[in-house]
């Protein structure tokens, strides 16, 4: 089995992902500092506790396993806070990850495959987005995502790595299988903040009802985390087969309102909830919606969960059985 060393694989989408490894035929190696990620949701792989600041561990975990390639989750990722702390980002998803490279160099490994954003796209010109769609990001976080890629780019051009890089949008639902799901804390995506409210009884917050859409609240694209996790594996079934390097996006190609988004989700749990009005946040863009086609042709991406009401119900069903998180489970 070829091992795969998952920087990040207790977050939400590498914990899919390293699921779905073994499943695949490889053995996943995950790196997480647990700052974000949860230990429960590792299952049948390797763990190390570690930072990819912390250039020594970093450097002995190389050095303890055969490592093929790298899939680099590993990243600050909220939007806002990005905005107000960006050094935060810069460091972290920029320094940080220029020194898993070295390492990478060091030991001779030379196939990754980075977990990129459609926030490097910033407010987009036609929609869907394609790839080849001018990046111009509008938050640091975006930002950070678009100089890794540029440092990859350059990396490939020098010589030394092969890499795919995977644009999401919006991840969401959860395992189908129940093993799996979203915590985060706190928790700012709008989907399991809806469910949550459901289960408390609380209101969804609506971060500005007044940008250019037809109900005017923001429109994004939501693909199923598991549709991303099976994203990964032909990534790397690409560049083991000595494929190209590249970008690709991962959406489903529709995109759905907040408030469309809410409604579904009163449909799915058959409840009602409440809704409150809250300023924009800074740095959103008003519509990102995906053209998914490129990667469709290329590597044979087909999602298996492509509808919104599919997607939550999945993250229904697991919110359902575990309303504090990980933490529900010993």
């Amino acid at each position: 089995m070829l091992s795969i060393l998952v920087t990040g694989g207790a977050g939400y989408i590498g914990s899919h992902v390293v699921k779905e490894l073994p499943e695949q035929g490889y053995q996943p190696i995950v790196y997480d500092n647990l700052q974000t990620g949860h230990r429960k949701s590792v299952k049948n792989a390797l763990f190390i506790e570690g930072d990819l600041a912390d250039s020594e561990k970093l450097h002995k975990t190389f050095q303890s396993y055969s490592i093929d390639a790298i899939m680099h989750f590993a990243a600050d990722c909220l939007v806002g806070e990005s905005v107000g702390n960006p050094l935060k980002y810069f460091k972290n998803n920029v320094k940080n990850s220029i020194q898993l490279l070295e390492t990478m160099d060091e030991f001779d490994i030379r196939k990754i495959i980075f977990s990129s954003s459609a926030a490097v796209y910033g407010e987009p010109k036609k929609i869907p987005i394609p790839e080849e769609h001018p990046c111009s990001p509008t938050n640091p976080y975006g930002e950070t995502k678009l100089i890794f890629e540029k440092v990859l780019q350059a990396y490939l051009e020098a010589g030394k790595f092969n890499f795919i890089s995977l644009r999401y949008f919006n991840a969401a639902g959860a395992d189908p299988a129940g093993e799996l799901g979203e915590d985060h804390s706190p928790e700012t995506h709008l989907i399991p903040v809806g469910i949550k409210a459901v289960l408390t009884g609380d209101s969804i917050p609506i971060f500005g009802a007044n940008y250019d859409t037809p109900d005017g609240t923001c429109i994004r694209d939501y693909i199923h985390v598991t549709d991303l996790a099976c994203a990964h594996i032909l990534a790397l079934k690409r560049l083991e087969g000595g494929g190209n390097s590249g970008s690709y996006n991962l959406g489903n190609g529709n995109g759905y309102s907040v408030r469309e988004v809410v409604e579904m989700i009163r449909k799915v749990t058959k409840r009602n909830v409440t809704t409150i009005a809250s300023p924009r946040r800074p740095g959103d863009p008003a519509r990102l919606v995906a053209s998914s086609e490129k990667i469709k042709k290329e590597l044979g991406w087909t999602p298996k969960y492509p509808d919104l009401e599919t997607i939550v119900e999945t993250a229904w069903q697991w919110h359902r059985k575990h309303p504090k998180g990980y933490e529900d489970k010993d």
